[in-house]
């Protein structure tokens, strides 16, 4: 199950997501970690992970809502 299939079932919630793609990008090296149900997301792991994201994050000219949905779509990407 990928976590963008988790938020689908309602098994992540919108604030939690939020939650963790805002402590992430308070301070990447934090440990910011979804849990569902039995199952967890690492965010640092799923942004490394996907190659969209790192190269977003890696540019000087990006804006916050830029960052935030790089990082959103990699946990909604990520594997559980």
């Amino acid at each position: 199950m990928t976590g963008g299939e988790a938020y689908k079932q309602k098994l992540l919630t919108e604030d939690a997501l939020n939650a963790a793609v805002a402590a992430y990008l308070a301070d990447p090296s934090a440990p910011a970690v979804l849990e569902i149900g039995t199952g967890r997301i690492d965010v640092a792991a799923a942004v490394l992970a996907h190659a969209y994201a790192v190269e977003v994050l890696g540019r000087e000219d990006v804006t916050g809502p830029q960052k935030r949905n790089a990082v959103r779509t990699a946990v909604l990407l990520a594997l559980v």
